[in-house]
């Protein structure tokens, strides 16, 4: 070979490379271009199968069209035969569904209600479950194409064989055409943070285990392996607009677990910089370090393998528990209530520090819980049976199937809800279009539906810039597709071979170019599609430009009268929504936590559990909700006017501050209440006094975020000595047993005042995130 064909050719594969970095970097793990590549392969077959043996134009257009939602519009994660159930349910919800698109489709005002209804449906049960949330558009395709394209009732039969068989060249294409890995992609850089947080508590557990084992370097050095590897899971997490994980309950767990073990890692890298021997601890604390390492070095296994056993995580996480349990008996006796105090508040502060290796143990233990009950979630949900993933039925809930989709629902029913925001836009919208398309009787009614299916789920602003987007790519499409006809002439069969062509770009091109280009392909493909088998008429792309503008002006409408400012304005609510419920939860935690020491019989009555449990499950609500209103954001198109990292940091402090509660609540859960000879009205106030500045701030913070957003950032609560102050005297003259020995109230009291302090501290960094979320 010469030396000037072997250059030639070795910068060929220079370029090959080249163009599959560039696709890397666009398409994450190639997922659109995987979707693309089996819709190339089965749609032109079928629709050969249909026209060129059958002879059916009605089943070709069906089976075109549903292999083409099939594969392309859903990718079902889990294992090979939950995938291939997913598929299959696919298949029957399209049955059912073009049953009754052909049935309404004939009559005007009944095919605009049924829409309303169907479609409505479709979007607001994906707050149920999770698998039809990732097929809604999948779903609405199967009922859009016969309501847009009345025909006699003879043709169903026609239409239901269309679809069976892309539903039957389905099963087999995700199982042998490139299938998807059974791996969730955040799995194994969450199993890489959770091994390098179990390195650093043990490093720390040595470090103030004595002299000879104290190594301030190694600590250092695991710290900053730990940071890195939480940033790189952040970097993953926040590549793209579009959450890198499946819409299964195994995915979501996992994307809760992402603020998780951010929250876990802000505990463990917070610590003190020893420059001599650190201060003697409690070995009970030391203890209970190691077995949260154990704890998460368990579930790193098991997000490295979602199939595998569980049992030791689950041993582990009882031997953490034990250790915890074992710590606060340890901490109570350590406890100096009979040493004196100084009046100043550096006294007062080495009082409490007593228990503050304690305290952070408690607290890291705490958030290992939270993490290890997820994963162990997660492992459930991977490996439940196919009935309860359609259902959305957590692994191990006690509530039926139908009472936890009602839960589910009902979180969703208020106005300020993103999801039923977008159910109501879009049933009204696609009816809309519907009425549209008949009243001016175009051609093909069916894009005009499409067009407004396409753009709806922006803002006002961006659906106005999509729709510009959408006609500039049907006109670029159009162009390029009549100068195809132009060229290729009377050659009809070339058409044959550009099909393949055509849909793998256009499967491609949104993800991996821009929503412009990925519609310019789209219809080139449908000006393929509809000429081949006759002579190419270039006349077919002027009326698929009337037909998406048609769809764009509805979407327009529709945005400006149900969206006005779209998903920023609704984040910024329910960020709102979030603090104000999550620091009533926290206040409702506190008084329930001080209920079990005192006297007073209408504190106690305020401290029922009834109560905090009530206000836990309204700010778990706000939370999904925030979550939705961010999900909506992020798949927002156009520009993003929020940083999309100091939204992060606003949505992970509602994580830290829902946590901050539930310790508390678990802290008191198992205790009893102390019979006391004297009201503890001085540790009541300390506390209270503390969690009211704390829980005022995240209030008024909300303001800032919500309705109120011209109001200030607060200035975050600074550390009160006389509060800590009150709180020493109260434990040491109240808190203590008839021989003057600290009890575990005390101590429990004690660490109560540190969670709420956990609160305080969030607030430098979520003020600072707030002021450019205000001012942008």
């Amino acid at each position: 070979m010469s030396s000037g064909a072997l250059l030639e050719r070795r910068g060929s594969v220079v370029d090959f490379s080249a163009f599959t970095g560039w696709l890397r970097s666009h398409d994450p793990a190639l997922a659109a271009t995987r979707r693309a590549a089996r819709t190339a392969v089965v749609m032109p077959a079928l629709f050969a199968l249909c026209t060129q043996v059958f002879h059916s134009p009605t089943m070709a257009s069906f089976a075109a069209f549903g292999s083409f939602s099939m594969l392309l519009l859903v990718d079902y994660s889990g294992t090979l035969i939950q995938r291939l159930r997913a598929q299959l349910a696919l298949a029957v919800a399209w049955a059912v569904l073009i049953c009754i698109g052909t049935l309404v489709a004939r009559v005007t005002w009944l095919s605009v209600v049924a829409t309303v209804a169907v479609a409505f449906a479709v979007l607001f049960s994906g707050v149920v479950s999770s698998v039809l949330a990732g097929s809604s558009t999948a779903l609405l395709l199967a009922f859009v194409l016969p309501v847009a394209t009345p025909v006699p009732l003879d043709q169903l039969q026609y239409r239901l064989a269309g679809a069976g068989l892309a539903a039957a060249a389905a099963l087999p294409a995700v199982t042998l055409l490139w299938p998807r890995p059974a791996a969730d992609p955040l799995a194994k850089p969450a199993a890489r943070v959770c091994r390098a947080a179990a390195a650093l508590l043990r490093a720390d557990a040595r470090a103030t285990g004595g002299q000879r084992a104290f190594n301030i370097g190694a600590c250092q050095i695991a710290s900053d392996e730990t940071t890195a590897a939480n940033n790189d899971l952040r970097r993953m997490f926040d590549a793209t607009p579009y959450r890198p994980t499946g819409l299964s309950t195994s995915s979501r767990t996992l994307v809760r677990l992402v603020d998780e073990l951010t929250w876990l890692v802000t505990i463990v890298t917070d610590r003190p910089d020893y420059n001599e021997q650190p201060p003697a601890c409690d070995p009970a604390a030391r203890t209970a370090r190691l077995a949260a390492a154990d704890v998460l070095d368990r579930a790193a296994d098991v997000l490295t393998d979602l199939r595998g056993d569980i049992s030791a995580l689950q041993a582990a996480g009882k031997e953490l528990r034990s250790a915890l349990a074992a710590m606060e008996d340890s901490s109570t006796a350590r406890l100096p209530v009979d040493q004196p105090v100084g009046e100043g508040p550096d006294e007062a502060f080495v009082f409490i520090s007593t228990l503050d290796f304690s305290f952070r143990a408690l607290e890291l233990g705490f958030a290992v819980e939270q993490i290890a009950g997820n994963v162990e979630l997660s492992a459930k949900a991977w490996q439940r049976s196919w009935p309860d993933r359609l259902l959305g039925r957590e692994p191990g809930a006690l509530a039926k199937p139908l009472a936890s989709a009602r839960e589910r629902a009902g979180a969703h029913l208020g106005w300020n809800s993103v999801w039923l925001h977008n159910s109501v836009r879009g049933a009204i919208g696609l009816a809309l279009a519907v009425l549209l398309a008949d009243l001016t009787s175009v051609q093909h009614s069916f894009w005009v539906l499409l067009g407004t299916l396409s753009v709806l789920r922006s803002n006002a602003l961006n659906t106005g810039q999509n729709a510009m987007r959408a006609v500039l790519g049907t006109v670029l499409g159009s162009i390029i597709g009549a100068g195809l006809l132009q060229v290729i002439g009377h050659h009809g069969n070339v058409l044959w071979l550009l099909l393949p062509v055509a849909i793998l770009i256009a499967g491609i091109a949104p993800a991996a170019i821009s929503f412009t280009a990925g519609q310019a392909a789209f219809t080139v493909t449908l000006v393929i599609l509809f000429n081949i088998g006759q002579n190419p008429d270039w006349h077919i792309v002027l009326l698929r430009i009337q037909d998406i503008a048609l769809g764009c002006a509805v979407s327009v409408v529709v945005a400006l009268f149900f969206w006005p400012r779209g998903a920023a304005a609704a984040v910024d609510k329910a960020l709102a929504k979030a603090y104000t419920d999550s620091a009533r939860y926290l206040s409702g935690a506190v008084t329930y936590a001080l209920g079990h020491c005192t006297n007073n019989p209408d504190a106690q009555a305020m401290a029922a559990p009834e109560a905090a449990e009530a206000a836990g499950r309204e700010a778990a609500a706000s939370a999904r909700r925030l979550d939705d209103a961010y999900r909506t954001y992020l798949a927002e198109r156009g520009a993003k006017p929020l940083s999309l990292a100091d939204t992060t940091t606003l949505v992970t402090g509602v994580v830290g501050l829902r946590l901050a509660a539930d310790s508390v609540v678990a802290l008191w859960q198992n205790s009893g209440r102390t019979k006391l000879t004297a009201d503890q009205s001085a540790a009541h106030d300390a506390i209270l006094e503390a969690a009211e500045n704390v829980t005022e701030w995240y209030r008024d913070l909300a303001e800032s975020l919500g309705d109120h957003a011209g109001t200030p950032i607060p200035a975050p609560v600074p550390l009160r000595p006389e509060a800590a102050a009150r709180l020493v005297d109260a434990v040491r003259t109240d808190l203590v047993d008839q021989d003057g020995q600290a009890t575990a109230t005390a101590v429990r009291v004690i660490w109560t005042g540190d969670h709420v302090d956990v609160a305080r501290r969030l607030q430098p960094g979520l003020a600072a995130a707030a002021k450019v979320a205000v001012l942008r």
